[in-house]
C-alpha cells in the first residue's frame, strides 16, 4: 500500500507562479521574470488552505528557486516582502529595487 505523498510547492513557469494544491484547492505567488530579476507581485490561498503555513511554503520555494538560479529578487508581494523583511538571511538576494521597497 502505498500513502500519497505531502503536497510541496511546484514552479509552472508556463504561467510564472509557483503552486501548492491541497485539498482541491490551489495556493499560489504569482511572479514575472526580466532578465536575471525575478518579481514575486502577488500571492494568494485560497480560505480552506489558510492557517496552514502554505504563504510561508510558496515564500521559500520561490526563495530557494531565485538562488538556486542565481536570480535578483524584488519583492512587491507583501508577503514575500514581510517574510524579506524580517529574515536578513534573505537580503544578499535582494535587487536594488526590491532593497529599496524594504527600507534597506
Amino acid at each position: 500500500m502505498t500513502t500519497p505523498s505531502s503536497p510541496s510547492v511546484q514552479d509552472n513557469p508556463s504561467k510564472h507562479r509557483f503552486e501548492f494544491a491541497s485539498q482541491g484547492e490551489r495556493a499560489v505567488a504569482i511572479y514575472s521574470l526580466a532578465g536575471d530579476v525575478i518579481t514575486f507581485i502577488h500571492t494568494l490561498v485560497p480560505e480552506a488552505l489558510q492557517g496552514q503555513g502554505v504563504a510561508r511554503q510558496l515564500v521559500l520555494a520561490g526563495l530557494a528557486s531565485a538562488r538556486e538560479r542565481g536570480l535578483r529578487v524584488i519583492p512587491q508581494c507583501p508577503v514575500f516582502a514581510a517574510y524579506m523583511r524580517s529574515h536578513p538571511e534573505t537580503h544578499d538576494l535582494l535587487a536594488g529595487e526590491g532593497r529599496t521597497l524594504l527600507g534597506l
